[in-house]
């Protein structure tokens, strides 16, 4: 079991076997996967099981992790990879998961020298060169237009190419103006519309932060591909060739029948 395999701290695993059921069961949970292709599904399905060989999973707060979570975790995390590759996630092993929303001391120093401290309610974090923490809730609970796995993982990638600023490293081919002429302009609009009090199809925490309009981006990109393409369309296309996939070309309506 999968779970099982979490214990074995200092021990490299094997890959765990996973039955048709449960990847019918997990993947139902998850319906914008059916967004990817028959053979991208089939990858995302291997990658995910490399993804928990070598990660180490720790529930905090007494969650306890079962087996369905554990995996629907991984296959969250490895879409934004799945064309990138699982190297874009080494360097650090843990993935801490807690029960809902917590808090995370902050130390800020202001302008004029003062010291604050204070805690922070997050839905989850990602450090650098660190673990991942991510928040776990039952779905009737889950905050409505948030992915907090996508949003995470896709800082991941941010900090690849050093700290979380928006811009990861580009794939090859990819053009830095080209990227930078999209998302700025989006995010320039964006943060005008969250200003305004705009009722934006996109979570307005997109405007605290270009790295945050990334991952709140990205989030969008896989799970309602349609308004991201609608609303930002440069900002798409950048992400198309991004993550080597277009999911809108999936979910768009066919004519006809």
């Amino acid at each position: 079991m999968l779970q099982r395999l979490r214990r074995l701290l200092g021990i490299a695993p094997t890959r765990p076997a996973v039955d048709a059921a449960q990847w019918r069961r997990v993947e139902a949970t998850l319906p914008f996967l059916d967004h990817l292709t028959a053979a991208d599904r089939a990858r995302l399905r291997e990658m995910a099981l490399a993804f928990l060989a070598s990660k180490q999973f720790h529930g905090a707060q007494g969650l306890a992790l079962d087996d369905d979570m554990l995996l629907a975790i991984a296959l969250q995390a490895c879409l934004p990879v799945l064309h990138i590759g699982l190297q874009a996630y080494d360097g650090w092993v843990g993935v801490i998961v807690y029960p809902g929303d917590f808090l995370i001391p902050r130390r800020i120093v202001d302008e004029a020298g003062v010291l604050h401290e204070y805690e922070d309610e997050v839905l989850g974090e990602a450090w650098e060169g660190g673990p991942v923490l991510l928040s776990w809730f039952a779905d009737e609970d889950a905050p409505a237009g948030v992915n907090v796995v996508i949003h995470e993982f896709a800082h991941k990638l941010d900090m690849e190419n050093g700290g979380v600023d928006g811009l990861p490293r580009l794939r090859p081919g990819m053009s830095r103006r080209a990227w930078a002429e999209a998302f700025g302009k989006a995010y320039e609009d964006f943060c005008a519309e969250v200003d305004r009090g705009v009722d934006t199809a996109i979570d307005p925490y997109g405007a605290e932060h270009p790295g945050e309009f990334f991952a709140v981006v990205s989030e969008v990109f896989f799970e309602d591909p349609l308004v991201l393409r609608g609303r930002f369309p440069a900002v798409y296309d950048q992400l198309v060739h991004f993550y080597g996939m277009d999911p809108a070309a999936r979910a768009a309506p066919t004519s006809g029948g």
